[in-house]
């Protein structure tokens, strides 16, 4: 039997803070509850990657702004963009980090052709979608939107459309507008410049209430959501929560390893063999969080099932994969491709291995995706297909720049006689006559991502499958 602290140091408060000294727990249940308390807060670790990466640090080239600064680039993602992994190249982005405790937020909403996709994701600090407004969700209609912390009970100004609630206090939020081709980027930019994200003091032109307590947030270690690092970034995220009922003796649970959610485990005041034990959980966390995406992706509809509020996570969980809580496919969801929408949004049949279940290999094959007649991807907006580096997760650098290929192009892909639409995924170009249905792979292992915004009923039900990538 283990003890919780280390034996030079039994009457240091500080570590007692870190495993609690009535504690004894043998290696094998601290590497037990270490596992579990990885695939838990694996979302909202990578969550804080984000957040420290768009909001605190202003030093990374991936900063946006401050909290509640709505950051908006009219560009579409490129491989120098690496703080989100499997990002989408279709729509140019807004982002903001939303800091709701001292007051909401109002978010305005700009008129927007009716032919144009746009979404506005609201995404939780456990990485739920709580909320969206969109072409699907609210439609193509101007609007104002009070955003409002868990706390709140104020007046809602006359103004305002809709109040969505959000249970954490602090949202991320991604502004999508779907830009129809490079000759499309001024009424963009238009109307990028009309959405707004602002205090309700500011909305209203009042005087704004007292600023929230200031918080002390830690620097971010580069790598540390893949090891036991992650840890007290946990730590520090429960410190921005409140956990629901049904979570609480989990928590205690954790507690029992020193994650109490006070925001002060330190790994490194921790005995050697109890670091090591909280190194193996979280490396077989991880493992489990890989394994279970990779046996769920043999699912071209897994992204539905995967991404949504907590509600509805907690429905398919029970339904779709037989489990009793979220945890393994929110943490799945956000190591796959963090953000994903959810179902009714837009779905990602995803690619990792070919027709015959052999791993994607460009080094070694080409690959080729065909559409029949009448069979494009069902959707209200648009389809796209991305292609993405089995190594780093990320776009792909190519002499085209090309990093999708989708709808909008239909005018200019090659269609076959028959009336079919065949894509080539390789990595030499098919020839110059079908160079436009060429989507360029690396030397060596990727995946690929077809995306439905806006999928109609018939891709949500399965009635419409997704093509497979045939091997040459």
């Amino acid at each position: 039997m283990l003890s919780g602290c280390s034996s030079d140091s039994k009457d240091s408060p500080t570590e007692a803070t870190l495993i609690p000294k009535e504690e004894t727990l043998t290696l094998e249940e601290i590497t037990q509850i270490a596992k579990d308390a990885y695939v838990y807060g694996f979302p909202l670790v990578l969550n804080y990657k984000t957040m420290y990466d768009y909001a605190l640090d202003k030093k990374s080239p991936e900063y946006k702004g401050d909290f509640n600064s709505l950051a908006c680039v009219a560009r579409v993602y490129t491989p120098e963009d690496k703080a989100i992994i499997t990002p989408n190249s279709d729509t140019p982005y807004c982002m903001t980090w939303v800091d709701l405790r001292a007051e909401p937020a109002v978010f305005t909403i700009p008129k927007i052709e009716k032919e144009r996709f746009y979404q506005v994701q609201l995404i939780d600090l456990y990485t739920h979608n709580f909320a969206y407004i969109s072409t699907v969700a609210t439609g193509n209609v101007p609007g104002k939107y009070l955003l409002t912390g868990p706390d709140w009970k104020g007046e809602v100004p006359k103004d305002i459309t809709k109040v969505i609630p959000s249970e954490t206090q602090f949202i991320f939020s991604i502004h999508r507008t779907q830009l129809f081709n490079p000759g499309d980027i001024d009424d963009l930019k238009e109307i990028q410049e009309a959405y707004h994200v602002e205090p309700l003091s500011a909305f209203l032109g009042t005087k704004a209430p007292p600023a929230a307590v200031a918080i002390d947030f830690p620097k971010w270690e580069a790598g540390a959501e893949f090891n036991a690092q992650s840890f007290a970034y946990l730590d520090f995220m429960l410190t921005l929560v409140k956990t629901p009922e049904e979570e609480q003796a989990l928590l205690k649970r954790f507690a029992r390893i020193g994650l109490d959610g006070n925001g002060e485990f330190d790994i490194k005041k921790l005995s050697p063999e109890i670091q090591q034990a909280l190194e193996k959980g979280a490396k077989e966390g991880l493992a489990a969080i890989k394994a279970f995406g990779a046996e769920a992706s043999k699912d071209r509809l897994s992204s539905a099932k995967v991404f949504g509020t907590r509600e509805f996570l907690n429905k398919s969980a029970k339904e779709n994969y037989k489990l009793d809580d979220l945890f393994i496919i929110r943490a799945t969801a956000a190591q796959m491709g963090i953000y994903g929408n959810s179902g009714a949004e837009a779905i990602y049949p995803t690619y990792l291995v070919d027709a015959e279940d052999a791993p994607l290999d460009a080094s070694k094959n080409n690959y080729r995706m065909t559409f029949k007649k009448g069979e494009l991807p069902p959707v209200s907006a648009f389809w796209s297909l991305t292609m993405y580096d089995g190594r780093t997760q990320l776009l792909i650098d190519n002499p085209l720049n090309r990093y999708l290929l989708n709808s909008p192009m239909m005018e200019q892909f090659v269609i076959s006689e028959d009336g079919s639409l065949t894509l080539y995924v390789q990595k030499e170009s098919p020839g110059k006559e079908l160079e436009s249905n060429w989507l360029p792979a690396p030397d060596g292992p990727f995946y690929a991502v077809l995306r439905l915004y806006g999928p109609k009923s018939e891709a949500l039900e399965g009635k419409w499958v997704a093509p497979g990538l045939v091997r040459e």
